[in-house]
């Protein structure tokens, strides 16, 4: 199989969708790996090090979106590299399509196979190829929100692990799993005062068990989150539907009884977000202030640490992506049901239910699919 990665052209996005290693992996299996000149730049690999591994070297994405079987990538396409996309290409990223109707038409439209990162399931209903990311998002909130709680950015003015003889900042953690998990781990590490809020019982044991005295847990229900929410200096949402659109849960009305200056962190905003008044910003321009609250919605966060984050993902994409390449797509799946549930659209079809249901497709079965 030939595989092409191109460049990443979102704002700041400095990751790549395959390291030198991973090349390297695919080549001696037999497949075709083409680069896009400069695509590891932001990770610090050289074109001379994909070539070490194997690789060739293209001089433009278009001449990757031409000639490859399967585009492997990091984050969703943007318009301009999904009308290079054609029928039968298999295209696999992360795609988080419920809250983008315009993707997935263009994705529909273009007939590809396209495989999401994030709904490709492990073990127990786990996510493992978006846990890396999850991880280090979730530790990333914790800096972003501190950051703009700073006076100079907008915010309260507030130290979130305090001095002595004053008051630790609050932060409420909404949502328990891998991204509530790494923030509440980080609040607590800089000596905030921190409650985790979920909704399921067995999520608040376990975070309950590991943090101890360290951070409270306070079941997900309106009340609490209300509560929670006005009386934090730093809120993190860290919601999760695989696939789906991000639940509401901070009404905007909620902000005016916020304290001023207080920050929303909204680690959902690739699936819609959690926040009302949350809308995608960049990392040139992360912030923004709406009802006195400061709200960063950066939408590809790990971008910012791009080889920490590029090096974590392949480790968990690159196994599937070798099965696809050995394989095929259909064999791969058929024999294994977590990669199955990473296809979202094939053929002009949409195939996973909650895509299906957000944005009003008639949906596909897997079953009718794989035959």
């Amino acid at each position: 199989m030939r595989i092409g990665c191109p460049r990443e052209i979102k704002n700041h996005e400095y990751r790549v969708g395959l390291t030198p290693e991973s090349a390297f992996e695919l080549t001696t299996h037999g497949h075709e790996v083409l680069i896009e000149a400069g695509a590891g730049e932001g990770i610090g690999a050289a074109d001379a090090q994909y070539r070490q591994a194997g690789a060739a070297i293209a001089d433009s994405a278009a001449d990757i979106f031409a000639a490859c079987d399967m585009m492997v990538k990091v984050k969703e396409p943007q318009p301009e590299e999904r009308v290079q996309l054609r029928e039968g290409q298999i295209l696999y990223t992360y795609l988080h399509l419920a809250p983008d109707p315009a993707q997935t038409a263009d994705l529909v439209k273009a007939g590809v196979t396209a495989i999401a990162y994030e709904t490709v399931t492990g073990p127990g209903g786990r996510l493992p190829l978006l846990t890396p990311m999850s991880q280090v998002a979730g530790r990333m909130s914790i800096q972003a929100g501190a950051t703009a709680l700073e006076k100079v950015h907008g915010g309260r003015g507030v130290l979130l692990g305090g001095v002595p003889g004053v008051m630790p900042g609050k932060v409420a953690v909404i949502g328990g799993g891998v991204v509530g998990f790494n923030a509440a781990q980080m609040a607590v590490g800089l000596g905030a005062q921190v409650t985790i809020l979920d909704r399921n019982p067995a999520v608040l044991e376990t975070v309950g068990t590991h943090f101890e005295n360290r951070a409270a847990t306070r079941f997900a229900n309106r009340t609490n989150i209300y509560e929670s929410v006005c009386e934090a200096d730093l809120v993190i949402g860290a919601v999760l539907i695989p696939g789906a659109a991000a639940p509401k849960l901070v009404a905007q009305e909620t902000l005016k009884d916020m304290k001023r200056g207080a920050v929303l962190v909204d680690v959902a905003i690739d699936q819609g977000g959690c926040f009302d008044t949350s809308h995608p910003t960049t990392h040139d321009d992360p912030t923004y202030v709406q009802d006195g609250i400061v709200h960063y919605c950066v939408a590809n966060m790990p971008g910012a640490v791009a080889r920490t984050s590029t090096y974590a993902l392949n480790n968990v994409t690159l196994p599937h992506a070798l099965r696809i390449a050995d394989l095929g797509w259909q064999e791969a799946m058929r024999t294994d049901p977590h990669l199955a549930a990473g296809l979202n659209v094939h053929a002009g079809h949409v195939t996973y239910p909650a895509v299906a249901q957000e944005l009003g497709y008639d949906l596909l079965s897997l079953d009718e699919v794989l035959g």
